[in-house]
């Protein structure tokens, strides 16, 4: 069974109605809470993408109340979503991802959380999806072959089929179109 780890491009589209939010919206109803996760300062990210949309007037305050009271409700006050937080040592591991990817450091923060969520899974059969938008983030988690979702890139039956999965995909399949 796979975890969906949802980086704040990603997760904010549920929230504001971008690019592929469809596909998260699908995430949300098809994978239960308990198979959801996201970076705690992810949750913050995606409050300041919406804060950002409605003082610019992308989105209307009503929205916006609405958008918040949502993502409280699923994320930030939500038990079974986790929310996990990073250590000292998590950050300072970061670090060697930031060169070796050419990403910034909060990306190479979410690969490290997503990275050390996977390694404590794959032993009991399970894996983990990085959803994520940002390119250069999904390209450095494929690179440490961790499997990938993008919702405006990947399709709805790709989607599916990596909330339906009951076991570790093969090897061979990471970083392949329909595997992430």
């Amino acid at each position: 069974m796979n975890t969906f780890f949802l980086d704040a491009s990603a997760l904010s589209k549920r929230y504001s109605g971008e690019s592929g939010h469809w596909l998260v919206d699908r995430l949300f109803e098809r994978a239960t809470p308990a198979r959801l996760q996201c970076a705690l300062i992810g949750a913050g990210e995606v409050i300041s993408v919406l804060v950002r949309k409605k003082n610019d007037g992308r989105i209307p305050p009503l929205v916006f109340q609405q958008a918040m009271t949502d993502f409280t409700n699923e994320v930030a006050a939500a038990a079974l979503f986790e929310k996990i937080q990073f250590s000292r040592e998590q950050a300072v591991a970061s670090w060697l991802l930031i060169e070796k990817h050419s990403t910034n450091a909060t990306d190479a923060l979410v690969l490290r959380l997503a990275l050390d969520t996977a390694a404590k899974l794959r032993p009991n059969g399970h894996d983990l999806v990085l959803v994520a938008s940002d390119l250069r983030l999904l390209r450095a988690a494929k690179d440490e072959e961790l499997l990938t979702f993008d919702p405006e890139r990947n399709s709805q039956a790709e989607l599916d089929a990596l909330i339906a999965a009951e076991q570790l995909l093969p090897s061979s399949a990471q970083g392949q179109p329909g595997a992430g």
